[in-house]
């Protein structure tokens, strides 16, 4: 399974967060917006996380231009988190990339891998 990393803020603390919890079982990379957005939309990412301070502008902006908002969520923003169960349902919907604000990262991450590897 292959990550791809975009979004304003932190890309590489995002990565190193979903390598350990991919467990061995994804290659993560880190690329501009635009590339993450083309890479998901080609095939050749499986998902998308960014981050940025929304969660949702500069993380998942390009993602939603070329992939459509049915395949994006914003799971943390400023002032709100989505609860496990919200992201792992948005996982079962078939959301492919996500944004969250940087705070958030180290608690939304562990969700939303969980919900991949299943």
């Amino acid at each position: 399974m292959k990550i791809v990393v975009g979004g304003a803020l932190n890309k590489k603390e995002n990565a190193e967060l979903i390598e350990t919890y991919g467990n061995g079982q994804v290659e993560v990379q880190i690329m501009q917006d635009i590339q993450a957005a083309l890479a998901l939309k080609n095939g050749q990412a499986d998902y998308y996380f960014g981050s940025c301070q929304t969660g949702a502008g500069g993380a998942l902006g390009m993602a939603i231009a070329m992939n459509g908002m049915d395949k994006c969520i914003t799971v943390a923003m400023v002032g709100r988190v989505l609860s496990d169960e919200e992201i792992l349902q948005a996982v079962r919907d078939g959301k492919r990339a996500f944004g969250f604000v940087p705070e958030a990262a180290a608690g939304v991450i562990p969700v939303i891998m969980k919900g991949i590897l299943k």
